[in-house]
C-alpha cells in the first residue's frame, strides 16, 4: 500500500486556519475561551514538536534503559496530571496512584509486547513507549474520575458508609458499595466507545496504522488488541488507586482524613 504523503509545514500552518470557526463562535457567543485555546493548542503544538524530536533519538538508539526511564517519566507525568486535575491531595496520593500506573501499565505493557506482538526485544522504543503512552493516557482520566468519585461518594454519602460499620460490617464490606460505582463511572465510559468503534469512529491506533501503509486486516487486529489492553490497564490502575489510597485516607476508626483533600 502507499505510504501516508508528507504534509509541509506552510500546508500544517494552513490547518491552523481551522480555528477561525471556534474563533468566531466564541466572539459571537461570549464564551471566553479564545486566550485558553490559543494556551492549549500552543502547548499542544510545541510538546508535540518537542516529543517528535526526542522520539526521533530514542527510536535511533533504541537503548532497553533509556525506554524504561521514559516510560516512568511518562507516568509520573501522568500522575502529576491527575492530581492536578482532582481535589486529591498531591503529597498523600502521588505515591499510590504512581504504584498504581506502574503495576497497571508495566504488566499490561509487557504481556501486550511478548505474548500479543511476540516481539524478540519486548523494550524496544517503538512499542514500548508508544504502547505504553496509549496505555497511559487512556488510563489518566478513567483513574481520575474513578478516584474521585470514590472519595466524592463517601465524602456525600458518609452517614451510609458510618452507618454500615455501626451495622457491623467490616471497613471494606462498608466501602465496597463506593468501590463498585467508581469502577463503573471510571470504565463505563469506555466501554461505551468500544461498542460504537468502527461504526461511528475509526481508532486513533487503525487510522495511523492504514495512513502509514499497513493493510487493513494489520491495523484491525492491533486495534482490537490496543483496546482490550487498554481496558485491562484502565481496570487494574483503578482498582490499585483506590485500594492503595484507602489504606492511607482513613484512621484507625474507619474514619475518612480530611487532610487528604485540597482545601
Amino acid at each position: 500500500m502507499e505510504a501516508v504523503p508528507d504534509i509541509s509545514i506552510w500546508r500544517l500552518l494552513a490547518g491552523f486556519g481551522l480555528l477561525v470557526i471556534p474563533v468566531a463562535l466564541s466572539l459571537f457567543a461570549k464564551l471566553g475561551i479564545i486566550r485558553q485555546l490559543a494556551i492549549a493548542t500552543g502547548r499542544m503544538t510545541g510538546q508535540l514538536f518537542l516529543m517528535s524530536i526526542l522520539l526521533i533519538y530514542l527510536f535511533r538508539w533504541d537503548n532497553a534503559w533509556l525506554n524504561v526511564a521514559w516510560v516512568i517519566m511518562m507516568i509520573f507525568f501522568a500522575c502529576f496530571s491527575a492530581m492536578i486535575n482532582s481535589k486529591l491531595s498531591f503529597r498523600k496520593f502521588f505515591g499510590p496512584v504512581f504504584l498504581s500506573y506502574f503495576i497497571g501499565a508495566g504488566i499490561v505493557l509487557l504481556f501486550f509486547n511478548k505474548v500479543i506482538v511476540n516481539h524478540e526485544n519486548i523494550f524496544t522504543a517503538r512499542l514500548l513507549v508508544v504502547i505504553g503512552g496509549m496505555l497511559l493516557g487512556n488510563s489518566l482520566n478513567s483513574t481520575i474520575i474513578g478516584i474521585s468519585h470514590y472519595y466524592e461518594s463517601i465524602s456525600k454519602d458518609k452517614k451510609r458508609y458510618l452507618y454500615l460499620l455501626s451495622l457491623g460490617a467490616t471497613q471494606n464490606e462498608a466501602l465496597l458499595p463506593f468501590f463498585r460505582d467508581a469502577m463503573l463511572a471510571a470504565i463505563k465510559p469506555f466501554m461505551a466507545s468500544m461498542a460504537t468503534m468502527g461504526l461511528v469512529s475509526l481508532p486513533g491506533m487503525m487510522t495511523g496504522q492504514i495512513l502509514g501503509g499497513a493493510s487493513p486486516e494489520t491495523a484491525i487486529k492491533y486495534q482490537i488488541a490496543i483496546i482490550l489492553a487498554i481496558l485491562t490497564a484502565v481496570t487494574i490502575s483503578v482498582s490499585l488507586s483506590i485500594y492503595f489510597t484507602s489504606r492511607k485516607a482513613f484512621n484507625a476508626y474507619g474514619v475518612m482524613r480530611d487532610d487528604f483533600f485540597k482545601k
